[in-house]
């Protein structure tokens, strides 16, 4: 499932190694995007020929600004790292795999997304986009991947015999997924998942467009978020969220600055289905938002492992945001979308796969409980009676317990047993 193509002995493998591969061998240039410390850089080291790091190397930034076309000099493919500090890079890559019409010839990464009209002529045919994410239960080792999403959707079964516990999951949302946090211990993951949000609100920010803003601001608007992952959490609602952690936002305040945590990769959005409903009852259209890994949304509340598993909804809401960034990563490899559906009368399905016109459901619940199993299950069996499509598969996933199809048909899935 993870391809084995590293070349550094220390490298864990990833789930995008392998999109990353065959990107390549069908592209002209790949472009890696995703929030700092998610490991874009060191993923693409591992198939680069050779690489210039513009975040590291001010002399190759400052002839980059003057000449961008002398940024391409080297093997193929050739890594640009953080393109986006020399905007002007794009053009002369698109020209640049224009003239040599083969595919391969470069790997762009960055941590932020320029303003529009660094990216005026859109690489349409030459340049594809990969979305990377901080590292999931299966790449970290903290899961098995014995169920394959991959094999759900072809309608294989759920059955494992290995058992999972609420506590790991408590412990893997407050560490994170982030790659230099292997081998330390919780505490310490902690403190830098609180350094990394206050280097986002004071400097981080400033990269996406050299406009400062006020950091105080920033971080509540974090906060803000942290507290309301995993939800449909509205402006409004963010305003008075951020007020009570001590910075009170305007509105056209809060959307611009949320603008910048999207292009900087800290909040992602999943984007709302729209389903194939066979009644005439609106689904929602407004995305969920999520802080990009849940163990920053734990910084934001200064919360810890024992402090969750005392309160089983803030852990509940966390497990689903820590579901998300994993559906995520795995449904991305398969070619699949990871969106939510809810209808204009409340009735919701927590995380839907989807490709084309096919679609799946997962509810996500913290724990096997019987009667939250039978009802989770029968909500999800409801929903999909009244769509004019036939889901591919219906599903729980939860955190703890161990995999299994019930006779119902619905799967039973712990998170940390998925993979691709």
């Amino acid at each position: 499932m993870l391809e084995d193509m590293p070349r550094t002995p220390s490298y864990r493998a990833r789930v995008v190694d392998g999109q990353l591969a065959a990107l390549l061998r069908g592209a002209g240039a790949v472009v890696v995007e995703g929030a700092k410390a998610c490991g874009k850089t060191t993923t693409a080291l591992q198939v680069a020929a050779s690489h210039v790091r513009l975040d590291r190397d001010r002399n190759a930034r400052l002839a980059g600004l003057a000449d961008p076309a002398g940024l391409l000099a080297g093997d193929a493919p050739r890594l640009i790292d953080e393109w986006q500090l020399v905007p002007d890079v794009w053009n002369a890559v698109r020209a640049e795999v224009d003239d040599r019409g083969e595919p391969g010839q470069f790997i762009l990464t960055g941590s932020a997304t320029p303003a529009d009209d660094a990216t005026r002529h859109s690489g349409a045919m030459r340049f594809v986009r990969m979305t990377m994410r901080p590292m999931s239960l299966f790449e970290t080792g903290q899961g098995t991947g014995q169920v394959s999403l991959g094999r759900l959707w072809r309608d294989d079964a759920a059955d494992t015999s290995d058992e999972f516990a609420l506590t790991d999951i408590a412990d893997a949302i407050c560490r994170g997924g982030w790659p230099s946090h292997l081998g330390l211990d919780t505490p310490t993951c902690q403190v830098l998942n609180t350094a990394y949000l206050r280097t986002v609100a004071s400097a981080d920010i400033v990269t996406v467009d050299g406009i400062r803003r006020d950091p105080r601001k920033v971080g509540a608007l974090l906060s803000a978020v942290g507290r309301n992952t995993a939800t449909y959490v509205t402006n409004r609602r963010l305003q008075t969220d951020s007020a009570a952690f001590g910075a009170p936002i305007d509105p056209a305040t809060i959307a611009v600055y949320l603008d910048a945590l999207i292009r900087l990769w800290v909040v992602a959005e999943q984007p709302a289905w729209g389903g194939h409903l066979r009644s005439s009852a609106p689904a929602r259209r407004a995305p969920k938002r999520h802080l990009v890994d849940p163990s920053l949304a734990v910084a934001a509340m200064g919360a810890e492992p024992d402090d969750l598993l005392r309160d089983h909804e803030a852990l509940g809401q966390l497990f689903e945001s820590l579901a998300f960034r994993d559906l995520a990563t795995y449904a991305e490899a398969g070619g699949f979308e990871i969106c939510s559906f809810q209808d204009a009368y409340g009735k919701k399905i927590d995380q839907v796969v989807v490709k084309g016109d096919q679609w799946a459901g997962i509810e996500v619940k913290l724990a096997q409980i019987p009667g939250v199993l039978d009802a989770a299950a029968a909500g999800l069996r409801a929903i999909a009676g009244r769509m004019t499509t036939t889901p591919r598969f219906l599903a729980i996933v939860t955190a703890d317990g161990r995999a299994f199809t019930r006779p119902d048909g619905v799967h039973v899935v712990p998170l940390p047993a998925l993979c691709p």
